[in-house]
């Protein structure tokens, strides 16, 4: 993998004003990996820590925090078309520096809440600003500025931001722990600050660089507005089957893993894990979704969007249902292996999916839409979970139901029939 990153690395290397010899992948490639990780605060698993410190600061109960959660995730739901059309409009870089500015405000700002309605308020700008806005110029900024081989340029950004999001809750816990939430809060949004903003004005650069073939001429242009002049809008995407299948996919492969996620530790117990072995079950859901990233980052250059989501949904299918089954021991390491593999690919097919097809041109708003499913239904799928588990007393029933939405998407998938591909020469 080193050898084929090398190699990758090198071929976009004398990018830039003046024949610069400083590679223009790497420079890409590592403001939007700072970008995405830097969501880790406003990401599921950075969250999870704060909740019971909230509870007991603040004195509400565990059913108002969750409600806050779930109002700041339904408006990151809502803000992420209007952000990608801006993202559209304006660029990858300005948009970066802008978001971080807000986003690392907010975090500073949410180390002052002192009751639920100041909680729920620091929730929605949390949400929209980690979860939704920054996660969704991290990705595209690769899709705009990287040509050729785009697919492995996005399963390394994904591998590193899904790194640092696994990692984020083992420091926070720590900082929270000697320093408080309200610090820990804060602490996070000078690193936002002081990290995402230097990376979208220093870092990455100023104008993209066409790569239209490897013995071509290089030729540049304004990583602003005029991204492309390709003329698949939002509403003429919206009218193909592929479009609906993806976004589809990515719906439901947010809401199903969120819920188990979120429910591991109950989910996992019930099958005679303790709270311990649970918890050590995100180790190789760690290294499962970084191998994926990778991946299914290669194999989208290589094969098309419907069959990679097929691939995902019916490894997502078989993760659901064992997870009705799974012991303790090998079998709850294949569990978590699998659904790692399940969250790390998405990840990257959403980052990926769309501008072979559809063009540059209109990508953030295609993109805002794909989000605001993602985030609307990563607020559901805890609900959801609980709620069956309620009805039928026990995850299996529950879990039942939730494989049969996978199930749907690859019926779906192999109904359709895709667009031409865009070609670049």
């Amino acid at each position: 993998m080193s050898i084929t990153f090398d190699r990758f690395m090198s071929e976009g290397a004398k990018a830039g004003r003046g024949g610069s010899t400083r590679s223009y992948r790497r420079r890409v490639i590592t403001s939007a990996s700072v970008a995405l990780a830097m969501t880790a605060p406003g990401q599921t698993a950075g969250i999870s820590v704060f909740v019971d410190p909230l509870i007991t600061s603040l004195h509400v109960s565990r059913s108002s925090v969750a409600t806050a959660y779930l109002i700041g995730s339904l408006a990151g739901a809502v803000a992420m078309p209007l952000l990608g059309k801006g993202l559209d409009r304006f660029g990858p870089r300005r948009v970066m520096a802008v978001i971080g500015c807000c986003f690392g405000s907010i975090l500073l700002a949410a180390g002052t809440a002192t009751e639920i309605v100041g909680l729920t308020a620091a929730f929605v700008g949390i949400r929209i600003g980690g979860q939704g806005a920054l996660s969704l110029v991290a990705t595209t900024t690769v899709a705009v500025y990287v040509q050729q081989r785009k697919g492995f340029a996005t399963g390394v950004v994904s591998a590193i931001g899904t790194s640092a999001i696994s990692l984020a809750p083992l420091v926070l816990e720590r900082l929270i722990g000697e320093l408080g939430w309200r610090t820990a809060w804060q602490l996070e949004g000078c690193a936002v600050l002081a990290l995402t903003v230097p990376a979208a004005l220093l870092v990455l650069p100023r104008r993209v660089r066409a790569e239209e073939d490897a013995t071509a001429s290089l030729s540049t242009v304004e990583a602003g507005p005029a991204l492309a002049t390709a003329d698949w809008t939002l509403r003429r995407v919206s009218r193909t089957a592929v479009f609906w299948v993806v976004i589809s996919g990515a719906g439901v492969c947010s809401l199903v893993t969120t819920a188990l996620t979120f429910h591991q530790v109950s989910l996992l117990g019930e099958r005679g894990l303790d709270v311990a072995e649970a918890a050590a079950n995100f180790i190789p859901q760690l290294i499962a979704g970084l191998f994926a990233s990778f991946l299914v980052g290669w194999l989208s250059d290589h094969i098309s969007d419907r069959a990679l989501t097929i691939a995902i949904m019916a490894i997502l299918a078989l993760t659901t249902i064992s997870a009705a089954w799974v012991r303790p021991g090998w079998a709850a390491i294949g569990y978590g292996l699998a659904l790692g593999a399940c969250t790390g690919g998405v990840r990257t097919l959403k980052a990926v999916v769309f501008i072979d097809r559809f063009g540059p041109h209109h990508l953030g708003a295609l993109r805002g839409v794909v989000h605001s499913v993602i985030i609307g239904a990563s607020a559901l799928g805890p609900l959801v979970l609980a709620l069956g588990r309620t009805w039928f007393d026990s995850y299996q029933c529950a879990l039942a139901v939730l494989c049969s939405l996978p199930l749907l998407v690859i019926a779906a998938a192999c109904t359709t029939r895709p667009p031409a591909r865009r070609h670049h020469a």
